[in-house]
């Protein structure tokens, strides 16, 4: 299995959230061809991008395929701050919640090897290259973990869908509430899993 990883909004958009979603690169690339074939997309798959009744429709082959994720958020109100009442830069909350969504996988694998594909698009090569090296040390012998152009990554686009639809929700957005429909019956069925951040560091 993989763990593909993507990040949806940031603080100065009210709340972060970032996905950690485990699939076989089969199935991902089987749910990205019949999601595009399907829809006629062109182009990058993104949450941002995309209507409510396709937003609907990947979810349901994600789910369908047996797909699962951790997502993890942090909410700009409820996040703790740092002492001076300064909130955390937006590096140290990406890095967080990184550890949280893919520790939170850790320890359901088994000892399976289970590889980590991160979304290289947010920061420059080389901070991604510590936080992926990072990433790396807590996994040990289990897997390995790398940086992926999300264009090329059938994974790493279905995770910026979920990160986003969860970061719809959070923020209460416009389409929080038929998002929130879609998403039920998988937080139901723990499919998708959330985990809250409550403070950095």
């Amino acid at each position: 299995m993989t763990i593909y990883c993507d990040e949806s909004g940031g603080l100065n958009a009210g709340a972060m959230t970032f996905s950690a979603v485990m699939l076989t690169p089969q199935s991902a690339a089987a749910i990205h061809e019949r999601f595009r074939d399907v829809t006629g997309l062109r182009g990058e798959l993104k949450g941002s991008r995309i209507s409510i009744v396709e937003r609907a429709y990947l979810l349901e082959l994600f789910d369908r395929a047996g797909g699962r994720a951790w997502v993890a958020v942090a909410d700009r109100d409820r996040l703790a701050h740092k002492p001076g009442g300064t909130l955390p830069s937006d590096l140290a909350l990406y890095a967080a919640l990184l550890n949280l969504a893919v520790g939170r996988w850790l320890p359901e694998t088994g000892g399976v090897c289970t590889d980590v594909v991160i979304d290289d698009g947010r920061y420059d090569a080389k901070i991604l290259s510590q936080v992926r090296a990072e990433i790396q040390a807590g996994l040990g012998q289990w897997g390995h973990a790398s940086l992926a152009d999300s264009r090329r990554s059938d994974g790493v686009q279905i995770a910026d869908v979920i990160a986003n639809s969860l970061f719809n929700i959070t923020v209460k957005s416009p389409r929080a509430h038929r998002i929130q429909r879609i998403i039920d019956p998988m937080l139901a069925s723990r499919a998708i899993r959330i985990a809250e951040l409550a403070k950095v560091g």
